[in-house]
């Protein structure tokens, strides 16, 4: 089994945010991901990962935009000047807080030249930064209509444009299941693509348990496949306490 992370955006969300950390640890996780950090003393963040002995598997970029004005993401055509400024900070971010990966958000846009845009905003990310790890992720339209990267066969044909070792695909089982109806078969189309993975139940981005992704087949599915990287639990536990949500994980 790959190694599990915990997303502490979203779980122990009962607990005050540095009490996270060890809740994870204590609860058998061996990294955590987070949304977006950037409101938080990054030294502080490293220090608790530090003391949980953890690693920070994975953060969102660029950061979010409280200005008011266009976002930075890097699928949009008018954006790119401030999505290449935004992700110079996130580098700042990154030197701290030393992520395993940085996914990319690719933003919400119809616009024609989008496509265009996202593959040369990575393909500038990748070489500017060619020691960074970055991913992409679809995202189903009911929980983020209007978003550019919303199918995985989009997502394999920006890769193979991108065409970098350091940008890679992030599967989602939730997203997955409500982009294509089958998380499952998703993985065994495009799981070779795969630098992250994050599991949730659809249609509601529950744990594991009852519903239309059946984990046990997809676990197997993906430890047979020979990835090696991390399977970070990314859902809103059902129970008031997180650690009663956690009957999924192994032993």
């Amino acid at each position: 089994m790959p190694r599990l992370a915990a997303n502490i955006s979203l779980l122990f969300s009962e607990l005050p945010f540095f009490d996270r950390f060890e809740a994870a640890e204590r609860a058998g996780f061996a990294g955590v991901e987070i949304l977006f950090p950037y409101d938080v003393a990054a030294k502080e963040i490293r220090r608790r990962l530090i003391a949980n002995g953890l690693e920070l598997v994975l953060f969102n970029a660029p950061p979010p935009n409280y200005t008011g004005g266009t976002p930075g993401y890097a699928a949009l055509p008018d954006g790119v000047e401030r999505f290449r400024h935004d992700m110079r900070r996130v580098d700042r971010f990154a030197e701290e807080l030393r992520p395993g990966l940085i996914h990319v958000m690719a933003g919400y846009t119809d616009d024609p030249r989008a496509e265009e845009t996202f593959v040369a905003n990575l393909q500038w990310l990748a070489d500017t930064w060619p020691r960074r790890r970055f991913t992409i992720e679809p995202l189903n339209a009911s929980n983020q209509p209007g978003y550019f990267l919303n199918d995985y066969g989009l997502a394999a044909r920006v890769l193979d444009r991108v065409d970098r070792p350091n940008v890679g695909l992030q599967f989602d089982s939730y997203h997955a299941q409500m982009i294509h109806g089958d998380a499952l078969e998703v993985w065994r189309r495009f799981g070779h693509r795969a630098f992250h993975v994050q599991i949730g139940q659809a249609p509601d981005r529950r744990q594991p348990g009852s519903g239309p992704i059946d984990f046990a087949t997809l676990f197997d599915a993906i430890e047979a496949s020979g990835y090696d990287g991390w399977i970070s639990a990314e859902y809103n536990p059902t129970t008031p306490d997180t650690r009663e949500s956690l009957g999924w994980m192994p032993a």
